[in-house]
Order: C-alpha cells, then sequence, then structure tokens
C-alpha cells in the first residue's frame, strides 16, 4: 500500500516552486495539497462485490431528466447508508461520457467505477438538452442547470433517506455546482470544484470562446462534432491524455447528436463571476490542472481568499490540464478527491482534556 504524504503549509511554503511561492504565501489559516503519488487503498467490499448500476427520470416541469447510478450492490433495506456524491459534467459533453466511459484496451477511465470502489454511492445526470434528457425552449443556462440539480435532489432524497450528498462540478458543470451549493446549502455536503473559473480574467480558453459569443446569444444549440471533442484534450496542452480517449468518448457521446446548447457557453463569457465565495457554506475543494487554460492559477487563488470556511483545500495536479478526471494522471485526481471526501470530522479542545466532535 502506498502512503499518502502530508505536506504542511510552512514547508510547502519552502519547497514549493518560486511561481507558486509568491501566490500560496498570500494565503493564510488554509490548508494546501499538492497531488502525491495515489493511494490505491479501497473498500474491502470492492475486492468482493460487483458494480451495481441503475437509472432513474427526474421531472422539472414537464421536461425528464436522466440520472444514473452507480455503487457496490444493489441497495437493500437495512444497510449501512453509503456516502453520496453526485457528478455534475461540463459543456460539451453528456454525464457518462464524462464520467464513466469506457476506453477499448483500458479498464480504469469510469470515475464512477473508481469512486463506487472506494465505497461512495456515485450519482450524476444529463442536464437538460443533453445525452438523454429531454431538450426544453431554452439554451441550458448555468441557472437552469441549478434547477436540474434541484429536481435531481429529491430523486436521490427519496431514493436513500440521505437529506444531504457531496457534489463535484467539472468545468461549466462546477459552475453549477457552486451555484447549486449557494442555493440549496442544506442539500450539500462537501464540494469540489475541477476546472472551475470564477472571474474568467486572463483566461486564454474564454477568449477565444468570445470570438462566437453574437452566435451564443442568437442560438440556442452550437455544432459539437469529433474534431471539438477531440479539441477538449488538446487545446491546453497535448500529451496530457492518451488520444484514445478523446476517441471513445467522440464514440459515445456522437450518439446524442451533434449539437449541444449553447447556455454554458454564453454564461462563461459574459455572466462572470457566477459563484460567490463568500456565500458557500460547505468545505471546499478546488482542483485545477497545471496546465488548464479555463483559468489563471490567480483568478482561482483569489476565488479562495474569499472562502469563509477553513475546511478548504487547493490542489494543483501537475501534468494535468483542463480534463483532469480522463488525463494520463487521472490517479492524482482520484487521490485527492478520495482523500477530501474522507476527511475526518474536526474535533476541537475543551476542559478536562476531552475532545467534542
Amino acid at each position: 500500500m502506498n502512503l499518502k504524504k502530508t505536506i504542511s503549509r510552512r514547508s510547502l511554503l519552502t519547497q514549493a516552486a518560486p511561481a507558486f511561492a509568491t501566490g500560496l504565501a498570500a494565503i493564510s489559516s488554509a490548508r494546501f495539497a499538492l497531488a502525491q503519488e495515489p493511494s490505491t487503498q479501497k473498500s474491502e467490499a470492492a475486492l468482493n462485490e460487483k458494480i451495481w448500476s441503475g437509472e432513474y427520470w427526474a421531472k422539472k416541469g414537464d421536461l425528464a431528466l436522466y440520472i444514473f447510478r452507480k455503487r457496490l450492490g444493489a441497495p437493500k433495506g437495512g444497510e449501512t447508508a453509503k456516502p453520496i456524491l453526485f457528478l455534475a459534467h461540463g459543456s460539451s459533453v453528456s454525464a457518462r461520457p464524462s464520467f464513466d466511459l469506457a476506453v477499448p484496451g483500458h479498464a480504469d477511465y469510469s470515475l464512477m467505477d473508481e469512486l463506487a470502489e472506494y465505497g461512495f454511492d456515485v450519482w450524476t445526470m444529463d442536464f437538460e438538452g443533453y445525452g438523454r434528457s429531454g431538450v426544453g425552449p431554452g439554451n441550458s443556462d448555468i441557472a437552469s442547470g441549478v434547477e436540474d440539480l434541484k429536481a435531481a435532489s429529491e430523486v436521490i432524497v427519496r431514493e436513500t433517506r440521505q437529506a444531504r450528498f457531496h457534489l463535484y462540478g467539472e468545468s461549466s458543470g462546477a459552475l453549477r455546482a457552486g451555484a447549486f451549493a449557494m442555493a440549496m446549502p442544506e442539500r450539500v455536503d462537501r464540494l469540489v470544484l475541477g476546472s472551475f473559473t470564477w472571474t474568467g480574467q486572463g483566461s486564454p480558453t474564454l477568449s477565444k470562446r468570445s470570438e462566437n459569443l453574437e452566435f451564443y446569444r442568437t442560438h440556442n444549440r452550437r455544432p459539437r462534432d469529433r474534431d471539438m471533442i477531440r479539441s477538449i484534450f488538446t487545446r491546453d496542452k497535448p500529451g496530457t491524455s492518451d488520444p484514445a480517449v478523446a476517441e471513445a468518448m467522440a464514440d459515445a457521446e456522437l450518439k446524442f447528436g451533434d449539437t449541444v446548447p449553447t447556455g454554458t457557453y454564453l454564461d462563461m463569457t459574459t455572466r462572470l463571476p457566477i459563484v460567490d465565495p463568500s456565500k458557500l457554506r460547505s468545505p471546499v475543494l478546488i482542483v485545477r490542472g497545471e496546465y488548464d487554460g479555463i483559468a489563471t492559477e490567480e483568478d482561482l487563488l483569489n476565488f479562495f481568499r474569499k472562502l469563509p470556511v477553513q475546511d478548504r483545500e487547493f490542489v494543483i495536479l501537475p501534468g494535468a490540464s483542463h480534463s483532469i478526471a480522463l488525463g494520463l494522471n487521472r490517479q492524482q485526481f482520484w487521490h485527492v478527491m478520495q482523500s477530501f471526501l474522507n476527511m475526518p470530522e474536526r474535533k476541537d479542545v475543551r476542559e478536562m482534556g476531552s475532545y467534542q466532535r
């Protein structure tokens, strides 16, 4: 078993590269981590139980939203509740090709499978206008995505009898997740924002995207072909992912058509910032790939500074770009994510040397 390494804030500031030190030194009373060699520890049940999957539908008005779930073993009455983790996809690809991808010749690209083997009850959904979900009259913007998450949360509560769950959002899914956490803090346990952007200032990706702003304003859907899906993995830093991943994703995603909604692209080029860090009440993990072009390190550190919670982490994944969950170094992402989600509860010293949970 590989041992998880811990870096204290003091040693991080003295050992980190100068490019990191200036930004990190400005933060106080925060916990930082750099990705280390990933832990391979999984629950004993993962060695004995098969992964079970289930499909559900949520209703948002007259619109049907597709929900997918994976966990070790089928749900059964009287069992010990598993921690719930919900995954929110990004702008260009629906849920299962994002989080449950099968890549020929590889067995470990399904994030849902990996996290299920760590003991989580893992859920995801296709937002309005994506994948198997219905297509409404709008453009599936961030506000619409928050309503989708509200509808999905009702299904989770009904099926699991648990009122709170961990929430991971990727790219524009992180904006949706953050906005949902602001709107319904009572539902969110721990919040993970991956490939996130706050103001978008200095973002080469958003600068390029804004060239098509008039199209996004006047159309509810945009073209999305195989080359566009390939570009997700090459636009920041070619060589950070296996080309077979892009082909597998395109094969899985293009079954749903060659267009996707414009709403998140329009929001990300005209409405940022959408998530207010001062209004988040959950513990927060921000994960950024070293080469991610959607947000600068400075932009994310400025967001991090304003978080009111002390249970917070900022992690940079070396060798990763925008698609951190499907890159060559995805194991690092699994490691920091499951470590954050499994953080032991805080204890405080009180009189007589006892501890208060």
